[in-house]
């Protein structure tokens, strides 16, 4: 069974950057597509980004196109968010998760099978 843990998640000044990691065991990333995703108390858990491991195709969500990128490195078998430029409407617990869809299908909570517990990512002055 796959397992995912998050990491990397801290407090960050606006303007700052994080690099977020999710490592894998029990399976190996390349045979699924990862995805992050985000949720703000309050708010509903929403689709930040995702790579396919089969066809490396990413996908952002709008409101983090050109800030945010993912990757993936096969040799420490983890998936990566680079986020920069961060605004405090990024603040949020981030997750990845995993879909054994080969491409990525979607940047929606339902499509995703496999999550790990979160990181918190808090943007502040």
């Amino acid at each position: 069974q796959l397992q995912l843990v998050e990491s990397g998640g801290g407090l960050v000044q606006p303007g700052g950057s994080l690099r977020l990691s999710c490592a894998a065991s029990g399976g190996t990333v390349d045979y699924y597509s990862i995805g992050w995703f985000r949720q703000a108390p309050g708010k509903e858990r929403e689709g930040v980004s995702c790579i396919g491991g089969r066809d490396g195709a990413m996908y952002y969500a709008d409101s983090v196109k050109g800030r945010f990128t993912v990757s993936m490195d096969n040799a420490q078998n983890a998936v990566y968010l680079q986020m920069n430029s961060l605004e405090l409407e990024d603040t949020a617990a981030y997750y990845c998760a995993a879909t054994t869809w080969y491409s990525c299908p979607s940047l929606h909570t339902s499509d995703f099978e496999a999550w790990g517990q979160g990181t918190q990512v808090t943007v502040s002055s």
